[in-house]
């Protein structure tokens, strides 16, 4: 797609843009200006296909997780390994990436990554429901250029609730369900001339579906900002605490007449496993107007996790300690201008983020590690995305960032440890590489009713700690080449009275895709042949009456490998049809409101059956609903999920060698909560 542009005509690119914004002259502000508490871009980039879920969307869904919110936009699958507890083990797929969802969906939390360097991905559990302001939410890998890598499928960006210009108010809610599911939400927040404060906090126990399948989890978040006339300060504080059993697979083997789905779908394969995992975030920041045309923002974030995972499968124990800390420290300016008579809006920055991982391996729990591996990641980027409005009904926005990530990898390694005598030293691993990322795209409104809009864009992704380190019974092999993704997209948008729609079609390129084969004779990551994603992607919504409305979903996604012996077969965890409708309707005012959601997934293949020869995960077809209201300052919900009690699975490995032979995780049939609380 022409996107080999060489690297000095990005800094030359990012020059000029600098340059033009620095010497405007002319104060007239006509593009919208950027929450800086939000997100750098506003609602989306130019070009990219674009949704945002609202506080009242999260609060009125029958979904009781953010993943099961965020499953009824287009373009967006899930899949779990648990039990759905509380959303923890369920991982959000943006676009078609299957089992590296999590390192190809970029998660922000107020404009800052989420995401961190190894595989776990964001747990979104850990974020309070009753916190989120909204939820913005950018498809494809444009937004590589403001936010680095790993944003190649999109881009989540939570946007959380303050206190500024609240008088004081609280919220109290308890809640109770299937599988003794106990829960208790508290928040409050209040403000005092330019300062405002609130805080968050949430508490949920839950037995699970299955045998060991419990949830213990704790989260809290404070917020603490100064709002002057020509600045802000803010200071955010948030921990979680979170242990959960890790029940394993149940295991179906066509010829030897194993059905474990059938004949035991609630035990446990792994009784004694668990996860115990807490985490800390601190972000400080300061913003200051200079004019009425320029914004500079620093800001700052520490962010730590402590986490262990042991397992015990067939005699055979396993335990993974880490610590994993990450600071970043992100300047950047916003400046709106007029240049040659247009309107311009310029974001401009540098991100610098330092992260360091140990991770020590081991058979039990006390025992010494024979792996203590060290991997220090630092990524230091510039990065510039213009939007000029060329004409009254014509936007064009262009962007690059170049980015540059030094790792250290080094193992300790001791045979004398028990289990050190089956297993040997990674070669240690220093490199340095620099990446870049493109975004050109642009949008024409016809009329306020109807509007196209495209894109192209590259963007990268480098290798995960956890892709680095492995989990083969081999030495380790830390070099992995970077993944990269070319783009083109189209669309259009529109408006026809009470009914609201988008639809767009894109296509993806990828190349040295990074994906972990978990079986031999490989058994470890590797960059896979170059594959692709092509899709159709599109959402309405129908206001029927004042009291009445309807949203939809339907997606057409397709993810195949280009080349090698794979080429044509379908990537694994990838459905090739979604789709969702929702019905809200306001019964009696405020005080008996009704929501519901069907919804469709398709089938799909295994994990680790790239060969695709093995039996394709089923379809299913599951409805959610929920009846609440409130009364003056009270209020109650009673919410069923999957309420015709489907038997399912989203999510399984495959055996290599074996046709019929995989392991699944069951998710639950119907399951109901029901919560009351009150407000002051």
């Amino acid at each position: 797609m022409g996107l080999g542009i060489p690297r000095v005509s990005i800094v030359s690119l990012l020059t000029l843009l600098l340059a033009q914004a620095a010497g405007a002259q002319d104060n007239t502000q006509v593009l919208p200006t950027v929450d800086v508490w939000a997100t750098r871009t506003g609602t989306g980039i130019i070009g990219a296909s674009s949704s945002v879920i609202t506080a009242e969307d999260i609060a009125r869904s029958p979904g009781m997780t953010l993943q099961e919110v965020l499953s009824r936009e287009a373009g967006i699958q899930t899949w779990s390994t648990s039990g759905g507890k509380n959303g923890a083990g369920t991982t959000v797929d943006l676009r078609g990436f299957g089992a590296t969802a999590s390192s190809n969906t970029l998660v922000l939390l107020n404009g800052r990554r989420l995401t961190d360097i190894d595989l776990s991905g964001v747990d979104l559990s850990t974020i309070t429901r009753e916190s989120i302001e909204r939820i913005e939410i950018t498809r494809g890998n444009s937004g590589g250029v403001l936010y680095g890598d790993g944003a190649v499928g999109g881009v989540i960006n939570i946007i959380t609730k303050t206190g500024v210009a609240l008088p004081p108010t609280a919220r109290v809610e308890g809640g109770f369900g299937s599988f003794n599911q106990h829960e208790i939400n508290g928040s409050a927040a209040a403000s005092h001339g330019p300062f405002a404060v609130a805080v968050f906090a949430n508490g949920v126990n839950s037995d699970g579906y299955r045998v060991n399948d419990y949830v213990r989890q704790r989260n809290a978040v404070g917020d603490l900002r100064y709002t002057g006339d020509e600045g802000k300060a803010w200071l955010n504080i948030a921990g979680d605490d979170q242990h959960l059993g890790l029940p394993g697979a149940r295991l179906v083997d066509q010829s030897a007449g194993i059905n474990e789905l059938l004949t035991d779908r609630r035990g446990a394969t792994t009784p004694n496993a668990f996860s115990s995992k807490t985490g800390e975030i601190l972000t400080l920041g300061v913003s200051r107007m200079f004019g009425q045309n320029v914004e500079l923002i620093l800001d700052g974030n520490l962010r730590r996790k402590d986490q262990t995972i042991f397992s015990s499968l067939f005699g055979f124990d396993a335990s993974d300690a880490r610590e994993l800390t990450t600071a970043s420290i992100t300047p950047r300016a916003i400046i709106d201008a007029q240049i040659f008579g247009m309107p311009t809006k310029v974001t401009t920055g540098v991100d610098y983020y330092n992260s360091a991982l140990e991770a020590k391996r081991s058979v039990e729990l006390n025992d010494p590690p024979f792996h203590t591996y060290n991997l220090r990641q630092q990524s230091t980027g510039i990065y510039a995305q213009q939007t000029t409005g060329v004409l009254p009904t014509t936007d064009l926005s262009w962007g690059g960032r170049l980015q540059q990530t030094r790792l250290s990898a080094h193992d300790r390694f001791d045979p004398a440890a028990p289990g050190g005598a089956f297993d040997a030293q990674a070669t240690p691993l220093d490199s340095v590489e620099t990446n870049y990322a493109l975004h050109f795209g642009f949008e024409h409104r016809f009329s306020p009713a109807l509007a196209v809009f495209g894109r192209v864009a590259r963007s990268f992704r480098t290798p995960n700690v956890d892709e680095r380190i492995g989990v083969n019974a081999f030495p380790v092999d830390f070099d992995l080449k970077t993944q990269t993704s070319r783009d083109i997209e189209g669309g259009v948008r529109g408006r026809v009275g009470a009914l609201e729609w988008q639809s767009s079609v894109y296509e993806m390129l990828l190349n040295n895709e990074i994906m972990f084969i978990p079986f031999p004779p490989i058994g470890a990551n590797i960059n896979l042949d170059p594959t692709r994603r092509f899709g159709v992607e599109n959402s309405a919504s129908y206001q029927v009456t004042d009291s009445v409305s309807l949203k939809g979903a339907l997606t057409y996604t397709r993810a195949t490998f280009r080349e090698g012996i794979y080429a044509g077969n379908d990537v694994p965890l990838v459905s090739s049809w979604t789709g969702n409708v929702g019905l809200s309707a306001d019964l009696y005012g405020k005080f008996a409101v009704f929501d519901a959601v069907l919804r469709y997934v398709g089938e799909r293949r295994m994990d680790n059956d790239q060969a695709n020869f093995q039996p394709l995960i089923p379809a299913h077809t599951t409805m959610d609903v929920r009846l609440g209201g409130q009364v003056q300052n009270l209020f109650w919900s009673v919410a069923v999920q999957n309420l015709f009690n489907v038997l399912y699975f989203d999510y399984a490995v495959a055996s290599s060698a074996t046709f019929g032979r995989y392991n699944a995780y069951p998710l639950p049939g119907r399951t109901f909560i029901v919560k009351a609380g009150a407000t002051f």
